[in-house]
């Protein structure tokens, strides 16, 4: 199925210079959906996944279903102060300004393996931040799904050492 063809892309958006990939469009088509799923799930079977990491917020509309399909369990990595109990926080850098990203101490127990999903692989800032809360916690990363990787980005090189998936790359 060629996935690229399911997703919208809207040019100017959402400031002039960038090309917006939606993937809203991709996920109302249930079979292509279906199908995304079914691709990152046999990624993480390769790998034997004991659980599935989303990160805030189209990670999470991608990582449940995946971690559904796989029967393992599903935990969150998000913006700062939506988590209520006892949290880990990573800060990284923006191209201007920092962020920052938790999860739960107990979310993850350590030595489990796990694979982190998001919906684009872009700079690799936000990502690589989500690994470092991940393996804080003692997991092994396992992997990295993606739906989308903009190539020309380069995020890819900061996730050098470990197995990716994305299903669907543009040059830019």
């Amino acid at each position: 199925m060629n996935l690229k063809e399911k997703i919208r892309v809207i040019e100017g958006f959402p400031k002039p210079g960038i090309s917006f990939k939606d993937i809203t469009t991709l996920l109302e088509d249930p079979e292509a959906f279906r199908y995304s799923i079914k691709q990152m799930a046999q990624f993480c079977r390769e790998r034997e996944v004991d659980m599935v990491v989303g990160v805030e917020s189209r990670g999470f509309i991608l990582g449940a279903p995946l971690a559904y399909e796989l029967g393992c369990g599903f935990v969150l990595i998000r913006k700062p102060g939506k988590l209520p109990g006892e949290v880990l926080s990573m800060e990284y850098e923006l191209e201007y300004g920092t962020d920052a990203l938790e999860i739960h101490k107990d979310a993850i127990k350590p030595g489990m393996s796990v694979v982190l999903v998001d919906d684009l692989l872009a700079t690799g800032g936000t990502i690589s931040a989500a690994a470092q809360l991940v393996e804080e916690v003692g997991a092994k990363i396992s992997g990295f799904a993606f739906l989308i990787e903009l190539e020309a980005l380069n995020g890819r090189k900061k996730l050098a050492g470990y197995d990716v998936l994305t299903l669907v790359n543009y040059d830019k």
